[in-house]
């Protein structure tokens, strides 16, 4: 998603609770990371894959010039003869310690074995992030959980784009206020002919 469908999804959810709990979710994403020069490691489910969130956190890197959000993708499966940056597998958890971020996006409960790296992750020092669809264990593994219940009103891979292109922003936005229709118009006009930042 660029950024000029990001801006018109923010629109649309502007009021709801989605866009301050993105932003802060983002802002803990990026302050674990940015500080340790990166470590970020990003794992699914054994049915679920987070390649969009991979691929849209390494464009963020690019355009914000964090390159600590670039995120290593932890795969329950690799095949023979995969690129290296496909090829990382469930051991590298067992490997994170302190000084690491992981991030868990599970739309549904994770298995046993996964949560038992988790679980071993955190207690080597990792510090753990969840996407999730309310599961409970997983959210009482993780420092700062974020729950996308699949009956609301927003979906998980809306809210992986709006928490990839908050992480790279350069700084948060102001607070909004009671604006008029024009007003609110006029700024999406804004926002929608400006340059992403940090990518000129």
């Amino acid at each position: 998603m660029d950024a000029v469908r990001v801006a018109l999804l923010r629109e649309v959810l502007d009021g709801t609770e989605w866009l301050p709990a993105t932003r802060r979710f983002a802002g803990t994403l990026r302050s674990s990371v940015v500080p340790h020069g990166g470590g970020l490691l990003l794992v699914g489910t054994e049915a679920y894959e987070p390649w969009h969130l991979a691929a849209h956190l390494v464009d963020e890197a690019a355009w914000s010039g964090l390159a600590e959000l670039t995120p290593t993708l932890v795969r329950h499966r690799v095949r023979p003869g995969e690129p290296a940056h496909l090829s990382v597998g469930l051991g590298r958890i067992e490997a994170a310690g302190r000084g690491e971020t992981l991030l868990v996006v599970a739309p549904e409960r994770p298995g046993a074995g996964l949560l038992e790296r988790v679980h071993d992750a955190r207690r080597a020092g990792a510090t753990v992030l969840s996407l999730d669809g309310g599961d409970r264990e997983i959210q009482g593994l993780a420092h700062e959980a974020l729950s996308v219940p699949a009956d609301g009103d927003v979906d998980l891979d809306t809210v992986q784009h709006l928490v990839s292109a908050a992480a790279g922003e350069n700084s948060l936005p102001a607070p909004r206020g009671k604006r008029r229709l024009r007003d609110r118009l006029s700024r999406l006009a804004d926002q929608l002919t400006a340059p992403p930042p940090g990518r000129w």
